[in-house]
């Protein structure tokens, strides 16, 4: 094929085209570019200009292939060189006879490549007048942007709220109800689903949620999501469409709520929260029609909306026509006192509830709830059909399984246990190595706020040193809209991801770094 040879020392001579000027570099896996480029108008070449570099530099892996797919994969190779541009626009490809050679193929398998990239556009040639590389496959190589963060929470000093403990996943339980629903689940099962979910899921929802948390709904008026934050999106897309522009979410409060209401277009207005709730007065002050709140246990703080706030806040939804959605996110761990009932239970004409499963089993599975109200429902149903169709069929049914079979209970039962013991442990452990310490919202859920005293600050310091000892932390401060000036630092540390040895350990280890810490 022409291809340059190098002499005894290894030094190869770089070939010359037209008025001398070098056309390759002996031993480059770029095949030679004619002069002029592209293709010609007519005629027939003669024998091939000197300059060819070696072809299977570029497609030798694909010859190396098994016999039946040495096809499929030379044409791979030749299509990834196009798309990745080491074979240029306008490089003329040697003749199928000459990389057949070179490649110890069948000449066959050659021009079959050629012909199915001529076909896809990635090739051009006539006959007589050679194959070129056309401009259409080349992939412009894109900008660099940022990716999405990756959620990497869950080490053993890893103090951040937010994730139950995985490793209680109940692996032999699901497998176990997974064989079952495989086995009964009718052929026309797995058609398209229902957008609003598995009927026999949402009864055994509307069951479960009547019973622990005093939901009132039934099955029509239950919509199973692709977690919480699907069911808080769909619901800024109906209140969009409804003419609403903004919604009240409580400061503190989640820090994804703002964009994730900003993706459909709504506006959050931080309302602030006292030791009852949110406040109703500033809500009201605000001129929104709904609000996202965690009355149950709010995060961060851990509070437990009054009876009075409660009802106050329900009247507010009452009285301009509005809706609120309630976010119970953890609201089956309860510890020192009686389960607080779902606000949905006093107003359910004006409360949206969502929940998941998110904290009881795992944040992957991706299933959880909307309970609303029809007519929300209908518009939540048709925006969730245009999303992605339904959730997976075969997920609903194990899940459905595991509620109406006692397998959900059971290890809610073994969580709560569990994650009272490591509450315990956290202040057990606080109380030995940051003397003044104090703990709130430890009632229920999965975390505690922990305020120390103003001699561990600034907090600033505090943060600097856990980072440098490895430990990771989140502030208060992280979750406020307008920051607050209270003395001491206040802290969101989580313990349910972690074993009672992790957290005395990671304490321990806080502790020794905020003494080394200069001041």
């Amino acid at each position: 094929m022409g291809v340059k040879r190098t002499n005894s020392d290894g030094a190869g001579a770089v070939p010359e085209g037209a008025g001398g000027a070098p056309t390759a570099a002996a031993g480059s896996d770029v095949l030679r570019t004619a002069v002029p480029a592209g293709p010609p108008d007519g005629g027939r070449h003669g024998a091939q200009p000197e300059g060819w570099t070696a072809a299977w530099e570029l497609l030798l892996p694909s010859a190396g292939a098994s016999p039946r797919g040495r096809g499929r994969a030379l044409q791979a190779a030749l299509r990834d060189a196009v798309r990745s541009g080491r074979l240029a626009p306008g490089t003329q490809l040697p003749a199928s006879r000459e990389l057949a050679a070179d490649l110890g193929v069948s000449r066959g398998l050659v021009t079959d490549a050629y012909a199915q990239l001529t076909a896809e556009g990635y090739l051009s040639g006539r006959q007589g007048s050679g194959t070129w590389v056309t401009g259409a496959g080349a992939v412009p190589v894109p900008a660099a942007t940022a990716m999405p963060a990756v959620d990497d929470r869950g080490g053993p000093t890893d103090l951040r709220p937010g994730l139950p403990d995985l490793s209680l996943f109940p692996r032999a339980a699901w497998s176990a109800a997974h064989r079952r629903v495989i086995a009964r689940l009718p052929h026309r099962a797995f058609g398209y689903p229902d957008p609003r979910g598995l009927p026999e899921l949402r009864e055994a929802l509307a069951e479960l949620l009547a019973r622990r948390r005093g939901v009132a709904a039934d099955p029509d008026q239950v919509m199973v999501c692709s977690g919480v934050a699907q069911a808080h999106t769909l619901l800024g897309f109906v209140l969009r469409g409804r003419g609403e522009r903004a919604t009240a979410v409580e400061d503190p409060g989640s820090p994804e709520q703002s964009g994730l209401l900003g993706a459909t277009g709504l506006t959050a207005v931080p309302v602030p929260v006292d030791e009852e709730g949110l406040s109703v007065t500033a809500l009201a002050a605000a001129g929104v029609r709904s609000a996202i709140v965690t009355p149950c246990h709010q995060f961060p703080t851990g509070v437990a909306y009054s009876a009075r706030r409660r009802a106050q806040l329900t009247d507010w939804a009452r009285t301009v026509d509005g809706l609120v959605i309630e976010d119970d996110y953890d609201g089956d761990f309860r510890y020192d006192r009686a389960p607080v009932g779902a606000l949905q239970g006093l107003a359910p004409g004006h409360v949206a509830y969502t929940g998941s499963v998110s904290k009881t089993l795992a944040p992957g599975l991706r299933l959880g709830w909307l309970v609303a109200p029809p007519d929300i429902i209908a518009d939540a149903a048709a925006r969730k059909r245009t999303m992605d169709l339904g959730n997976p069929v075969t997920e609903q049914a194990v899940l459905a399984d595991f509620l109406t079979s006692g397998q959900y209970d059971r290890h809610l039962r073994r969580c709560q246990r569990l994650y009272r013991r490591r509450r315990d442990t956290l202040t057990t452990a606080l109380a030995a190595h940051f003397p003044g310490a104090t703990t709130s919202g430890i009632a229920a859920g999965l975390h505690a706020i922990v305020t120390l005293p103003p001699r561990y600050g600034p907090p600033s310091r505090l943060l600097s040193a856990a980072t440098s000892a490895g430990i990771t932390l989140r502030p208060l401060s992280d979750y406020e809209h307008a920051p607050t000036r209270v003395p001491g630092v206040r802290l969101v540390i989580g313990y349910a991801h972690l074993s009672p040895e992790s957290i005395t350990r990671a304490v321990e280890l806080l502790a020794r770094a905020e003494s080394a810490a200069p001041r």
